[in-house]
């Protein structure tokens, strides 16, 4: 096990979220479609000491009113898992309020986040996620339909800085979001134009703390890879909290490293290799439960084996077997012929995940014509399925 550097601990606050719900360490798991489902937020959960806010991935409003089988399994929550956190997707005030009143009248989460910051094509291309906010008038309608539908229920909503640097929206998003009620707001410092290139901006997040009411909480996103940066993160911009996307990525016990720094411990240690190989175990098998079929859970594994073992001696050979493995039996036998004893290492620090550079942002037709145009982006603007 390796020790990490020494770092002091910042003065945060619980993060509040309306009048029932109080969030220690103020750190949240981003969603991430295809990621951040039952079995990882468990693993998570597990390394944190079920401490922080680990959110669902991506619901779809259509899906959810409509009680979709995909979407119902997905919102399954175990029940270990307090508080249970939902993140909405939708372009239709009706449609998100009427998920907000099932969500709440249901009694299926205790927290509600709309999804304002995805830039990916499938959504944007409709008005959703991170294309949404150049819509003023329309953002306002969505955050007063879910905000008034879901009761006592905390709403809260993640954005991005705005489609490019010529429609820059996270400030009015900001001040629209005050107006309405929402409980925190979270931002990632980048443009829907950058996905996951270059570096996040901080400093637009210290200026949306800076323009929004003091008692309304921020949440700063975008590149955190380690604990220390999310000490730094809440120095240098004034943020609330953190919400950790990518950098959990192969590393659900970048929880524990989190727990530890705002509660002013350096005692944890890095995790050595057989640390690592267990867990991608206990991975699979929680996917395989959730599943209902082990294949199926370790196939689905197959994408995290490349962030698990990053920076490792794997060789090759074994890392292609990792990635193509269907049973836990050859799942553990590769596992074991890797060295259990390697100390973490350096190379497995920073950026993982997607970082790859500009992508066009697909809008709908017109989009950038009026930014105060309330309209609903089409019939089929709904996505009818979940988790992105």
């Amino acid at each position: 096990m390796t020790e990490p550097a020494a770092v002091t601990t910042p003065a945060v606050q619980p993060l509040r979220l309306g009048e029932q719900l109080s969030v220690w360490p103020p750190v949240v798991l981003a969603p991430m479609a295809g990621i951040t489902n039952a079995p990882f937020r468990s693993l998570c959960r597990e390394q944190s000491g079920g401490k922080g806010l680990f959110v669902s991935e991506m619901i779809t409003t259509r899906a959810l009113v409509e009680r979709n089988a995909k979407t119902m399994q997905l919102i399954h929550f175990d029940p270990s898992e307090q508080p249970r956190s939902i993140q909405l997707y939708g372009v239709d005030p009706e449609y998100v309020g009427r998920a907000a009143k099932m969500i709440a009248e249901e009694d299926l989460a205790d927290h509600i986040d709309l999804n304002f910051g995805c830039p990916v094509p499938k959504v944007t291309r409709r008005g959703g996620g991170s294309a949404l906010p150049y819509k003023r008038n329309l953002l306002r309608e969505i955050l007063r339909a879910a905000v008034g539908n879901a009761g006592r229920l905390p709403v809260t909503m993640k954005m991005r800085k705005g489609i490019d640097d010529d429609h820059i929206t996270y400030l009015d998003a900001g001040r629209i979001g005050a107006d309405e009620g929402v409980a925190a707001i979270a931002l990632h410092g980048r443009t829907a134009i950058q996905h996951y290139s270059g570096e996040a901006d901080w400093s637009s997040i210290a200026r949306l703390r800076e323009v929004v009411p003091a008692h309304l909480p921020v949440l700063g996103n975008g590149d955190i890879w380690s604990a220390d940066d999310a000490v730094r993160m809440v120095r240098e911009t004034g943020c609330d909290g953190v919400v950790v996307g990518r950098g959990c990525l192969g590393r659900p016990w970048l929880f524990k490293e989190l727990v530890s720094v705002f509660e002013g411990q350096v005692d944890y240690a890095r995790p050595d290799f057989g640390y690592v190989a267990k867990t991608m175990v206990r991975h699979a098998q929680l996917l395989g439960e959730w599943l209902g079929d082990e294949k199926r859970g370790v196939v689905d594994f197959r994408k995290h084996v490349a962030w698990y073992t990053k920076g490792f001696s794997v060789g090759s050979e074994l890392r292609s077997g990792l990635a193509t493995a269907s049973s836990l039996a050859e799942l553990e036998e590769l596992l074991a012929r890797i060295d259990a004893a390697q100390p973490w290492p350096d190379s497995a620090d920073g950026p993982r995940g997607r970082t790859a550079g500009a992508h066009k942002v697909v809008l709908p037709e017109g989009w950038l014509d009026d930014p105060y145009d309330c309209a609903v982006p089409g019939a089929d603007a709904e996505l009818d399925t979940s988790g992105g």
